[in-house]
């Protein structure tokens, strides 16, 4: 059910054995991704439950999701891209079925985030499953 761009996420995990190596491929990740605005950088757009400052701003267009972006964390920058993979352009009617959990083990992050990240990347998820459910 992955999006090819996940898919080429995987692929490079797979290549870089090191886990130095595949934090510094998610940072880049998120240095890669355009900011989000400030003026999207609102109460309605923050996640709460991170331990670092996070904003999503999803929008359906045509039925199709997508959403931007943004931490003050270069790590949580990157998740936020890699969540973006798995995501955006996946019509919203199947964003709940996308299980982000199962995508996100097959690249082993969830035995190499800390607590904190762990439950703000959750946090992320649930924010984007809550939007589409409610399209």
């Amino acid at each position: 059910m992955a999006q090819a761009a996940f898919e080429k996420i995987v692929e490079d995990f797979e290549f870089l054995e090191d886990w130095e190596d595949r934090y510094r491929y998610v940072i880049e990740q998120g240095k890669a991704m355009d900011p989000l605005e400030d003026a999207l950088k609102v109460p309605a757009t923050k996640v709460e439950g991170c331990a670092s400052q996070v904003w999503l701003h999803p929008q359906i267009d045509a039925g199709v999701f997508h959403f931007d972006g943004e931490s003050d964390a270069m790590i949580v920058r990157g998740l936020i891209a890699v969540l973006r993979t798995l995501y955006n352009g996946v019509p919203v009617g199947e964003v709940l079925a996308v299980d982000a959990r199962a995508e996100l083990e097959r690249l082993g992050l969830n035995d190499h985030l800390s607590a904190q990240r762990s439950n703000g990347l959750r946090a992320m998820i649930e924010r984007i499953r809550d939007v589409a459910a409610a399209a």
